[in-house]
């Protein structure tokens, strides 16, 4: 792990060693334009075993050397409050933090950080968005569009600021520079409620005299098409627009702005159409060289109009944005039997190509791109009607290195036809590309199927949280599946810090929500396909309730608790209102558990499992959840009516779905995983039986899986709760379909959105939904952390951590890593000669319980641990 260089060291540790090592704000690494008034802020300390966090001070230091110090006896570092004034728009101060312990002893105080905050309201723009003077297509994917305008600056520039945003996605250069690295830019947000704005540092771009400022501007998820049956254009509006402003500070205090304007100019640009499902065509010859630099001629360009945009919508963002965070080369590149090019990166990701071109001008080079193939040629089927076609048309001979700017794939195979010739076959790399999250979470053991496995589930979660957590990157879909994300959620949480990410998403899920409590399907809502949003359905409303629930869990950020509630209450009478005094709510259309291998390859929702026993046990599952969150917020009233519902719905459940032996009317998986996981049991022999029949199942299926999404997630925990570890083992290391690793066998690296998305003989499934790279199944992944890593959150944020592997299945050793918000926590076991030897780390400001086979827990505090004991077989 590496953490900024800017806040590694302090300038003094305690007399006993402790000092602050890394200071956070929000959600944020970096704290340049947050919108935040009144951020909170975290810190990592490391101090010797012994040491806990008694006070902590924080010091503020704003221009014409005010410093102002606040210390709170406190043993939190996690999210806390900021103590001072509260931050004015554009204003910048350096934060520091030290740390006394129960030595009486202060830290040296941590390395500054800066924090900026943006534009917090409306009343701090200038600019007016600007869209290019043409009419347009309503109907297909349209060219990228070229805005520029020229500026004079002085000499002595203190510091210039970029506040900039689109309807639409853009990328902007000052003085033929990119700027910023983001992709994708402003992501994609409930627009008609949310538009995100990012912060930029030009200072170093700038120079005396003249300069210029230019920008791309395409359709992205504003214009562009989105959803599967042929899709939506122009969901939030039908024209683009650029909102900037640049601002300039002088050391002598002047300033000037220089924002979109009507006295802005226009040209179509090189990109001759682009769509995020369809992609790229770039023809070289339409170059404007220059075109972002001073002195460039732009007397043939249009002009702009202005354009309507609504500053009270724009948020600057509490996640990190897309950007290209890994490049792979390929793996092989051969012929196939009909002459094409095709290039295997070895592994299925999301991103798009990089090609060094040089051949004859007016040749073009297309790339296509799949996830698979099938009889030795890229097959596209899967991908529905996104054509998935980047071209490339060169203008001469020199050589060019082009990657597209606005389109996304999902592939692990491309395709090369065309000009071929131009391409340096050797060079060709894949970029990938998603939300720039920080990876927190390792797991490791000693079966390589099982590593493997672990390894598909993190290049899913990579692929599919491309600015929203998507159902998959390949097709005519890519939407915000509420119901695949709530289930995956805790997955995600431990692999990589998405707290920001899914605590914006989630402002769009109560933004999108309608006024009965009804959660759209996904998030952004868009008509798309078939499905109508006025119709709620269990598991997929839910995330409504559960996912800020793993947020808190996770992260210990009771902020997202509090911003949800009214959301998450919503959710909860609206299926109270459904179900009515019977507390049953067995009416309606749900998918219920979706995808059970056993369903139709045409109807995805005809599961063993009876749906609407489905949708009462997540009745009852969020209802308590909420009574939780209730109390949390210290909200006593409803915490006290929702614990009532829930124990209402529980007995309702119990008396429609189980039989008195435990015994279930759905006599399937994931019936019995679900009741056992969600303590919808009344009695304890009615358990142990429903625990019992779950192995039966297991076995009798020959360990193979038969749940689907909404099963999938309990049915280890299940297991292993009954007291049927091994059998959870067994399920988990099968290898014939369907399984988890029938998959690896297949030669997936990502998981699939079926479990049989490849059949046996090599063909794939018939289904119109067939993806192989969609995490819901890999939510498993959250069970091979706590249970064979033994690495769980006991208290929110890790603040108290259990640490209990519980070794099977023939594993020998494992290891498992998490930064928690307090520090790296990490647990590494064997077993040798019928002994289980643990070596274990507890960060500073943690605690952990450690259960071990056969002994009574115990409470250890920060620092490593070695612990050992006999395994009773």
């Amino acid at each position: 792990m590496t953490v900024p260089a800017a806040a590694t060291s302090t300038e003094k540790t305690s007399a006993s060693g402790a000092r602050v090592v890394q200071v956070r704000v929000e959600h944020r690494q970096d704290a340049l334009g947050i919108g935040q008034s009144r951020p909170r802020l975290s810190w990592l300390t490391e101090a010797p075993e012994s040491w806990n966090q008694e006070k902590y001070e924080i010091a503020v230091s704003r221009p014409g050397n005010q410093r102002a110090t606040k210390e709170v006896p406190s043993s939190e570092s996690v999210l806390v409050e900021w103590p001072f004034a509260a931050l004015q728009p554009r204003e910048r101060v350096e934060v520091s933090v030290r740390v006394w312990g129960t030595d009486g002893e202060p830290s040296g105080w941590s390395i500054p950080i800066a924090v900026e905050a943006g534009l917090l309201s409306e009343d701090d723009w200038t600019a007016s968005a600007i869209s290019p003077d043409w009419d347009e297509d309503r109907d297909t994917d349209h060219a990228a569009a070229l805005l520029r305008r020229s500026f004079v600056a002085g000499s002595a520039v203190s510091s210039a600021r970029l506040y900039v945003t689109a309807q639409g996605v853009y990328e902007v250069e000052i003085n033929g520079t990119r700027v910023g690295d983001e992709v994708l830019a402003p992501g994609w947000t409930s627009y008609d409620h949310r538009l995100l704005y990012s912060t930029f540092d030009v200072t170093s771009l700038l120079r005396e005299g003249e300069n210029a400022i230019g920008a791309w501007l395409a359709d992205g998820w504003f214009r562009g098409r989105i959803g599967f049956k042929g899709g939506t254009r122009n969901v939030y509006g039908d024209r683009t627009s650029l909102l900037a402003q640049l601002e300039i500070t002088y050391t002598d205090g002047r300033r000037a702005l220089i924002a979109t304007d009507d006295t802005w100019k226009a040209s179509p640009g090189p990109i001759t159409s682009t769509g995020l499902y369809d992609g790229e065509r770039y023809d070289a010859r339409l170059e404007q060289h220059g075109w972002s630099q001073p002195g460039f001629d732009d007397s043939q360009w249009s002009g702009v109009r202005i354009a309507r945009l609504d500053k009270a919508k724009l948020e600057a963002p509490i996640g990190p944005p897309v950007r290209c965070t890994e490049e792979i080369a390929p793996k092989r590149i051969w012929t196939s039997p009909s002459g094409k090019t095709l290039v295997d990166f070895g592994q299925n990701l999301v991103g798009r190509l990089r090609l060094s071109l040089r051949g004859k001008p007016g040749h073009t080079v297309t790339l296509r791109h799949a996830e698979v193939l099938q009889e030795g040629e890229l097959y596209t089927r899967p991908l529905r009607l996104a054509a998935s076609i980047d071209e490339y048309t060169l203008a001469d001979d020199s050589q060019r290195v082009w990657e597209p700017r606005f389109a996304m794939h999902g592939f692990r195979y491309a395709e090369l036809t065309g000009a071929v010739g131009a391409v340096d076959l050797g060079t060709v790399v894949a970029r990938v590309h998603h939300t720039d999250m920080e990876r927190i979470g390792w797991f490791e053991c000693s079966d390589p199927l099982i590593n493997r496995l672990h390894e598909n589930v993190r290049w899913s979660t990579r692929g599919n949280f491309v600015s929203v957590p998507t159902d998959c990157p390949q097709r005519d879909e890519r939407l915000g599946w509420t119901g695949d994300i709530q289930v995956f959620a805790p997955t995600a949480s431990f692999l990589y810090d998405c707290s920001g990410m899914l605590a914006g998403w989630l402002k769009d899920v109560a933004d999108e929500q309608l006024p009965d409590g009804t959660v759209p399907w996904y998030v952004p809502w868009v008509p798309a396909g078939t499905w109508d949003e006025t119709i709620p359905g269990a598991v997929w409303g839910d995330v409504a309730v559960l996912t800020p629930w793993t947020l808190f869990e996770r992260f210990h950020d009771k902020g997202v608790l509090s911003d949800q509630y009214s959301s998450a209450k919503a959710w909860v009478d609206l299926m109270a209102d459904r179900a009515g005094e019977s507390r049953l709510w067995d009416e309606g259309f749900q998918l219920g558990d979706w995808l059970d291998p056993a369903a139709p390859p045409h109807d995805p929702a005809d599961a063993r499992t009876d749906r609407y026993l489905v949708a009462t046990a997540y009745f009852a599952w969020s209802a308590r959840h909420l009574s939780r969150t209730a109390g949390v917020l210290g909200k006593a009233d409803d915490e006290a009516h929702y614990a009532q519902l829930a124990e209402e719905v529980r007995e309702a459940f119990a008396q429609e779905y189980v039989h008195a032996d435990g015994t279930m009317t759905s006599d399937a998986q994931t019936a019995y995983a679900l009741a056992l996981v969600f303590d919808l049991l009344p009695t304890e022999h009615q358990r142990r039986r429903a625990a019992d029949r779950l192995a039966e199942l297991v076995a009798e299926a020959g360990n193979r899986i038969a749940t689907g999404f909404a099963g999938t997630p309990a049915i280890n925990d299940a297991l292993t709760l009954g007291g049927h570890v091994e059998t959870a083992y067994d399920l988990l290391r099968e290898e014939e379909c369907p399984s988890w690793l029938y998959a690896v066998k297949q030669g997936g690296t990502t998981i699939w959105e079926r479990w049989d998305s490849m059949l046996p003989d090599g063909t794939v499934n018939p289904g119109e939904m067939t993806s192989f790279n969609h995490y819901a199944l890999g939510a498993v992944a959250d069970w091979m952390h706590r249970v064979i890593g033994g690495l769980a959150p006991l208290e929110p944020g890790y603040r108290r951590i259990g640490i209990r592997p519980r070794p099977g299945g023939g594993i020998t050793h494992a290891t498992t890593r998490h930064l928690t918000p307090y520090g790296m926590a990490e647990v590494s076991w064997r077993v040798e000669d019928e002994t289980l030897h643990i070596d274990a780390t507890v960060p500073t400001g943690a605690s952990a319980q450690f259960a071990l086979p056969g002994q009574p827990p115990q409470e250890l505090g920060p620092g490593r641990h070695s612990l050992s004991a006999p395994i009773r077989r």
